[in-house]
């Protein structure tokens, strides 16, 4: 699930709180659709791609098993080394003070992390590393439950965060949430005057979750270091709870948001 700050790139804590446990963060984060990735390689002018915000690695190799030769930025060493690990090269820094040492690329893509950069900042970094006619594309897995398993959901974050209101929200809506981050990404894109007008692609998918699969996700989400331990609990107990009253799994089905701009 999203951050709920109003501005996600100034809450550093949070961003770089992701590598506690980089192995499960890894295992149970979900993928991206074969059409975004084929759609993001063949928008391309070439297979050399930035992946910002990298993480382990997860899109980086779904664009390296689609043929692409794929360097990762991350801000965490903890989540770089774990990408390592697996073939992919990274460099540790904050995307807006990275230093390219004069390298370009073909596209900058970004999978679920676009909203933990400063739009400005970003935009204004991607346009100086991508080569004219490169593609810059951000994008975003958005969780959609079931509408009646979406609305308990809302209803644990009301009894066990009640005075969070934004939560409730949320859980209930989780798409409102993404498409702020790409209002805020477009005009980010827009106030570098360095691209074309930027455009939106989605790509619906789905999969199935069991509760316990469901639970390790939630504990993966940016905010999940910030409650309470024993909130945290509660709050899983209360979404394992919801989980089992709909039959003890659910297909979820996602949108994968896309966001992407060609480097004039």
């Amino acid at each position: 699930m999203p951050t709920l700050s109003p501005e996600p790139h100034q809450q550093r804590q949070m961003a770089e709180s992701f590598g506690v446990d980089a192995e499960r963060y890894d295992r149970v984060r979900p993928r991206y659709p074969d059409a975004l990735i084929r759609t993001v390689v063949e928008a391309s002018p070439g297979n050399h791609i930035l992946d910002v915000g990298c993480g382990t690695g997860i899109v980086s190799r779904q664009l390296q098993a689609a043929g692409c030769d794929v360097l990762g930025v991350d801000v965490d060493e903890r989540m770089a080394e774990f990408a390592r690990r697996t073939g992919v090269e990274v460099e540790v820094s904050p995307f807006e003070s990275w230093d390219p040492g004069g390298r370009t690329f073909d596209a900058v893509v970004a999978g679920m992390t676009w909203h933990w950069i400063d739009p400005v900042a970003g935009a204004a970094k991607a346009a100086e590393v991508l080569e004219p006619g490169g593609q810059l594309a951000v994008f975003w897995n958005v969780f959609q439950p079931p509408s009646d398993l979406a609305k308990a959901f809302a209803a644990v974050y009301r009894e066990v965060l009640p005075d969070r209101p934004a939560y409730h929200r949320v859980s209930a809506s989780p798409l409102d949430a993404y498409l702020a981050f790409l209002g805020k990404a477009a005009d980010g894109m827009r106030e570098s005057g360095a691209f074309g007008e930027p455009e939106r692609w989605q790509f619906p998918w789905s999969r199935p979750y069991s509760r316990d699969e469901w639970i390790e996700q939630v504990r993966t989400g940016g905010d999940a270091s910030q409650f309470d331990p024993s909130k945290f609990d509660e709050l899983l107990t209360g979404i394992g709870a919801a989980v089992d009253a709909a039959g003890g799994s659910f297909q979820m089905d996602f949108t994968a948001l896309t966001l992407t701009a060609t480097r004039s």
